[in-house]
């Protein structure tokens, strides 16, 4: 984000990916409120990402397609790469925004912990989920093991800190998506724009 005279540049990126796995065609707005078009080839992701969306009342547009025939996991990642791309783009200098972001989310039995920091160091952990969680089939298509892979490709894409603890949950579906609803939340509040913070949040200068 930059800004001139008080007047905030709109937070948006437009970015597109082709490579001989997939096709990737992104659009959002980090100021939005929620509003998604997500077509992935892969229904499980596309519910995962609605919720990110509307969660993080980031406005998304997706359109996606590649070798799922073989296996989701190159079209799955590729999006992940892009929509941190995207993220980072969007974010620009970073500007007044508040920077740290954390959230409990619960989905019936399970119950997730995200804490986002904005800091342009990419690094993830995530821990918590049960054994043999990563190799369950959500949804007919989606491994669990891809909730890692998608955390994995947004953090590093974006240049973020995230922590990701699973605290409890045995429903494959619900797991993932208490995950998701969790980096959300605290995204939501990590690239909220703190009214009382003036310029880049860091003793350094820069993020």
């Amino acid at each position: 984000m930059s800004s001139t005279d008080g007047i905030s540049a709109p937070r948006v990126a437009h970015l597109q990916r082709e490579t001989s796995e997939s096709s990737i065609d992104l659009s959002l707005n980090l100021d939005g409120t929620g509003v998604s078009d997500i077509h992935t080839s892969v229904p499980f992701y596309d519910h995962l990402l609605t919720a990110f969306a509307k969660h993080s009342l980031t406005d998304l547009t997706v359109r996606a397609s590649g070798d799922i025939e073989i296996d989701v996991h190159h079209t799955v990642e590729d999006v992940g790469i892009v929509l941190g791309q995207a993220i980072r783009q969007a974010l620009g200098d970073k500007s007044g925004i508040s920077r740290y972001g954390d959230a409990l989310v619960p989905l019936d039995e399970a119950l997730a912990q995200a804490v986002v920091d904005i800091s342009g160091r990419p690094y993830l952990v995530h821990t918590g989920e049960p054994a043999g969680f990563e190799f369950h089939l959500i949804g007919g298509h989606f491994t669990g093991s891809m909730v890692r892979h998608v955390f994995e490709a947004i953090t590093f894409h974006a240049g973020l800190t995230v922590h990701v603890t699973l605290l409890g949950g045995r429903d494959p579906h619900h797991i993932a998506e208490a995950e998701f609803k969790a980096f959300a939340r605290a995204f939501r509040l990590a690239k909220a724009l703190d009214p009382l913070v003036h310029g880049i949040p860091s003793t350094k200068g820069a993020l």
